[in-house]
């Protein structure tokens, strides 16, 4: 990991940096830069292209977990080493919790709830990325196949340079997508197009992708897409953390309940959150025409 804050005073941001300083398998976890408070997640398998090992599934939300608990991690960026972006998940390897739940003893119900529990553990880990208060900027190029999508889903915002393909495959593979896909894509591309995606298991152009609401914004190329997923993380990291965190956490919970719901969560979150010095300094700022300067997490 290059540029922690190694001097932080809050023994739980040092062992979490410490933690990430440790390395990981499977990923990568990086602040190219100190003075912002992005960091990037890069999937760091690029000779397996960065298929979905058992490994990863705890990694991912390793990482995540200590992203949400790092002050200095304020937004976050999920990219991909290599020439694609993600294979989905590794059929074959060793360790593979599914291969591995199903072929436990010769009680079937028995295996069968070894095999739920691997999918209930596998779906956890992804939803970490979602779960993560910080929000997380996919940049995707390349192939982004099955799980890889499910993992693009998860996320908040999401970008891709225009050689990116997007397919759900598992249809093909004659089972029923399960690591979040099938629950997340109707309420971002709407039921119609999950459906014709999941179903058909047909391959997406970015083009098509941007146009159904599945990417919000296409860039030419791996380098422009870096560079542009880069400035829309560091704007964010510049904003109020709590307003950001905050507005993260009323979108989820707004995405699942009704309207009526949605807007007593809201009302309940800023009767607390309206108290806030950001809130203070943000309107000193607004009056005085200067960029205002947000507290630390």
């Amino acid at each position: 990991m290059a540029g922690g804050d190694r001097g932080s005073s809050d023994p739980a941001a040092a062992a979490a940096e410490a933690e990430l300083r440790r390395g990981f398998e499977t990923l990568a976890v990086a602040r190219s830069d100190t003075s912002t408070g992005v960091y990037e997640v890069r999937l760091n398998r690029p000779a397996q292209r960065n298929a979905l090992s058992p490994a990863a599934f705890a990694e991912i939300p390793r990482a995540m977990s200590l992203l949400d608990r790092l002050p200095t991690a304020r937004a976050v960026v999920l990219s991909a080493a290599g020439p694609h972006f993600c294979a989905g998940i590794e059929l074959g390897g060793p360790g593979n919790p599914l291969t591995a739940a199903s072929s436990k003893g010769s009680d079937p119900v028995a295996a069968a709830e070894g095999l739920r529990r691997a999918i209930l553990e596998m779906q956890d880990a992804l939803t970490a990325i979602e779960r993560c208060r910080k929000p997380v900027i996919a940049a995707v190029h390349g192939a982004c196949v099955g799980g890889g999508v499910d993992v693009v889903a998860a996320c908040d915002i999401r970008c891709c340079s225009r050689d990116a393909t997007f397919v759900l495959k598992e249809v093909d593979m004659a089972i029923v997508a399960d690591l979040g896909g099938l629950q997340r894509l109707p309420r971002i591309v709407g039921y119609g197009n999950a459906a014709d995606l999941a179903l058909t298991g047909r391959r997406i152009t970015a083009m098509e992708a941007k146009e159904m609401g599945l990417v919000s914004r296409v860039f030419d190329s791996k380098k422009e897409l870096d560079a542009g997923v880069a400035k829309i993380a560091k704007e964010i990291a510049e904003k109020s953390a709590w307003a950001v965190m905050g507005t993260k956490a009323v979108l989820l919970r707004s995405r699942d309940v009704t309207v009526e719901q949605g807007l007593e969560h809201v009302a309940t979150w800023n009767a607390a959150m309206l108290r806030s010095n950001d809130l203070k300094e943000a309107i000193r700022a607004f009056l005085e025409k200067r960029k205002p300067v947000f507290s630390k997490l």
